[in-house]
């Protein structure tokens, strides 16, 4: 036993290393059949001594049994997104904003591939993988961890004994061209359904329910960066955070490098241009990225992407096709998008048969025609666009578009706010197209929150057409919501009674809960304060709208908008007749908010109220709640588990209260919770 167990040892290590100079350096030294046979030798051993069977064998890739449906990890950090750059002009725009935020001359970035797969997130605890989950929508994803074990190139466990006790890496899990090739080869000797592209091959295959049948499929992986680390500071620059990743056996693309500037990053953009065709694998891009840490920070994020990184895509596949219709599509929010109807062409790996046309705008600004021939590309290598007409194929009987005036769907009246480019429809709590989407946002947390009217049971209530509008749900009756899919009636008793306790509101929630494009929480908070009733509301002016503070033209004017449609009325007017009501509030000028024009961060967990309730009532003082420290803010309130902000505020010399000095201020202004 005691020979057996340091052979099998043996034999894990130099199938590590063997695997560490195949995968991430490029270096194999033995040939495949060599490394074939120090594998069959391990599996006999373990399977002679299966008490000697660690998880972290490189025999244990593949074992777990399928799963009925995948679970949902939370991440620790969001992953977020990349705003994108289609130009040289919009390149350069990037990095003078980058450099005027830091106040230097010039910036080193990383530049790097933009692998055309999946992104992931990876979790390592004391060097071994205990985790592995999917983008998802950026906080939350699916947990795939037991297809990511059988990726060869993904290590069980970590080289070394130098790396961080918690260590979470993120990568893009994709399918290399040649196993994509073979792969569908085949599918097709076996009759069996096709992949399109490498891309939908790596997502389908990394979300299969049977491991088994992932790890049959060609998949690899590259690292780009981390997530969560706890237990050891990594370096301060991302280069070489990808060179303590390589060291403990990740892959990183070796196409990586750093570039001094935009001159820089327009070179490598160009030179990985030219390579595109002969790489490995299918890339639909570059990503740039500042590579000091510190100065990442400084730079911070906006809405959900980071202002010290950009993908730069390339030039997306055309074709030619004849553009048979415009027709108009209305989006859950209203939006009204030209849509065009195409002869089906194959183009970036699918076949389109529509096309977005963006906007009225852009229809006038390429001149497209009912009947022209169109040049039609995958903007972003993702969504179908008409990019272009071919003006000497124009027939004589091609037709200019007409926006129409009313809402195809509910009729009521099509607006497009100056300034912006999109037609909206106004009917947003009738309108049928932009139903589901109001009684979700109706029904939402912050808004009336209605407990246990979850997205899929809007759906269903609404496809069953038991409700056309929000109003709909406080006419509900428990026999007829008990009838639903997985709704019994203790279920159905509990929805009737949410419903019931949402009724009574405040008037910011129930603004809130309109829907009204661009009033959110801080705006309808600041519109209760100004006209303390509805009524005032419905019936002010554009210009009694703009004195609002925070309210401009383009909101009031959605306001506006919002409130002369008769059908938004008759809703209105329905819930209020349903009972919903709100404590009377009196006026409340800007001039006597205690806060008025302070800018105040929550961080932490308050035992005494929600974090939500916390910005309510410092929305009620006057105060503006944001979710990033910075120079502007002007407090911060740290309850307990605080992390990074108060760090930040600590490092900005920022005042700082905690949960019981927040507790005395909002006694001194007679706004306690209590």
């Amino acid at each position: 036993m005691k020979d057996a167990s340091k052979r099998i040892q043996q034999l894990r290590d130099e199938i590590n290393h063997h695997n560490y100079l195949y995968y991430v350096q490029d270096e194999p030294e033995i040939p495949d059949a060599e490394y074939d046979r120090c594998l069959r030798e391990l599996q006999a051993l373990e399977s002679k001594y299966p008490e000697l069977i660690t998880p972290d064998s490189p025999t244990q890739r593949v074992g777990a049994e399928p799963v009925k449906a995948f679970g949902q990890i939370r991440h620790k950090l969001p992953m977020l997104s990349l705003d994108n750059a289609f130009s040289d002009e919009e390149v350069s725009d990037f990095d003078r904003r980058v450099r005027e935020r830091l106040q230097v001359d010039t910036v080193e970035y990383v530049a790097e591939p933009k692998l055309d797969g999946l992104a992931v997130s990876i979790r390592y605890e004391n060097g071994q993988l205990v985790q592995a989950a999917t983008r998802g929508d950026g906080v939350t994803g699916e947990d795939v961890t037991h297809n990511v074990r059988t990726i060869a190139s993904v290590p069980l466990s970590l080289r070394g004994h130098d790396y961080p006790p918690v260590l979470e890496i993120r990568g893009e899990v994709y399918m290399p061209k040649a196993g994509f090739q073979q792969m569908n080869e085949r599918a097709k000797a076996k009759g069996e359904k096709e992949f399109v592209n490498p891309r939908n091959a790596a997502a389908g295959s990394l979300r299969q329910l049977d491991p088994r049948v992932s790890a049959e499929r060609p998949l690899a992986m590259y690292c780009y960066g981390v997530g969560q680390v706890e237990g050891l500071a990594l370096p301060d620059k991302h280069s070489d955070v990808l060179s303590s990743l390589r060291q403990w056996g990740l892959r990183v693309s070796p196409e990586i490098t750093t570039v001094q500037g935009v001159t820089g990053l327009l070179k490598y953009y160009r030179i990985l241009g030219d390579k595109r065709d002969s790489l490995p694998y299918e890339i639909d891009g570059v990503v740039y990225k500042v590579n000091r840490l510190d100065q990442r920070d400084q730079l911070g994020f906006v809405a959900r992407a980071p202002r010290w990184a950009i993908a730069h895509k390339f030039p997306a596949q055309e074709e030619l096709t004849q553009l048979l219709d415009i027709e108009v599509q209305v989006g859950r929010t209203g939006a009204i998008t030209p849509v065009a109807r195409l002869e089906p062409v194959f183009v970036g790996g699918v076949t389109v048969s529509n096309a977005t046309l963006h906007n009225e705008d852009e229809v006038k600004r390429k001149d497209v025609r009912i009947g022209d021939t169109v040049i039609v590309r995958r903007a972003g290598d993702v969504i179908p666009e008409v990019a272009a007409v071919v003006l000497s194929k124009r027939p004589k009987n091609a037709k200019p578009f007409v926006m129409p005036t009313q809402c195809p769907v509910c009729g009521s009246d099509v607006i497009k706010i100056e300034g912006e480019a999109v037609a909206r429809c106004t009917g947003g709590l009738f309108c049928a197209a932009q139903r589901k989407q109001a009684i979700k946002h109706f029904a939402s947390r912050k808004a009336m929150d209605i407990d246990g009217l979850g997205d899929k049971l809007v759906e269903q209530l609404s496809d069953e057409g038991l409700i056309h509008d929000v109003a709909d749900l406080y006419t509900l009756k428990q026999d007829q919501v008990t009838g639903l899919e997985r709704m019994g009636e203790k279920s159905a008793a509990n929805l009737i009674e949410a419903l019931e306790k949402s009724k009574h509101t405040s008037l910011p929630r129930f603004l809130f809960a309109l829907g009204i494009r661009e009033v959110g929480e801080a705006t309808a908070q600041s519109l209760a304060n100004y006209f303390a009733t509805l009524e005032a509301i419905e019936t002010a002016s554009l210009e009694q709208l703009q004195d609002v503070p925070d309210v401009g033209p383009v909101v009031a004017a959605h306001i506006l908008a919002f409130f002369q449609q008769p059908h938004n009325i008759e809703v209105v007017e329905k819930l209020i007749q349903a009972g919903i009501n709100w404590p009377v509030i009196e006026h409340v000028a800007e001039t006597e908010q205690p806060l008025a024009g302070q800018v105040i961060v929550l961080t932490g967990s308050l035992s005494t109220m929600s974090r939500d309730e916390a910005k309510q009532e410092l929305q009620a003082l006057g105060a503006k709640v944001t979710g990033s420290v910075s120079k502007k803010t002007d407090l911060v309130i740290a309850g307990t588990e605080a992390g990074s902000k108060l760090a930040k505020a600590q490092q900005l010399d920022i005042e700082i209260l905690d949960e019981a000095q927040f507790i005395k201020m909002l006694k001194v202004h007679d706004k306690s919770p209590g």
